[in-house]
């Protein structure tokens, strides 16, 4: 995730999760930001279909987005509250502003915004 977020730099970087109903994140899907921004994100529509497409076929699901903030900490702004496409997804959001890079995650149910614990760790560990 981090990687796909400096990649797209100055403009935020962006992807989508395949997990579990747990939460636990078991593939990252790196999307460009069709946006072209440093300011706001948008999933590839052909990401987003391919994606759903892969989870059918891999029997998981599409468990949230995540995408970074060139300027701003690791919170979600009021575009992303208004942006949230479903209260059961994960949003994870990584701050490139500082030189040690911040990465935090949170639900956002009916403009409500809660942190949750997140672990993070190389996938396939």
């Amino acid at each position: 995730m981090i990687a796909a977020c400096v990649r797209a730099l100055p403009n935020e970087g962006c992807g989508l999760l395949l997990g579990t109903s747990t939460g636990e994140v078991t593939s990252v899907v790196e999307s460009p930001n069709v946006a072209a921004s440093a300011k706001i994100y948008e999933i590839d529509p052909k990401v987003l279909l391919h994606t759903y497409r892969r989870a059918d076929a891999e029997e998981v699901e599409v468990i949230g987005v995540f995408h970074s903030h060139t300027h701003s900490e690791a919170y979600p702004s009021p575009t992303d509250v208004q942006q949230a496409p479903d209260p059961a997804w994960h949003y994870v959001l990584i701050s490139l502003r500082d030189p040690e890079t911040v990465v935090r995650s949170y639900r956002v149910r009916e403009g409500e915004i809660s942190e949750e614990p997140l672990k993070v760790s190389e996938l396939g560990s």
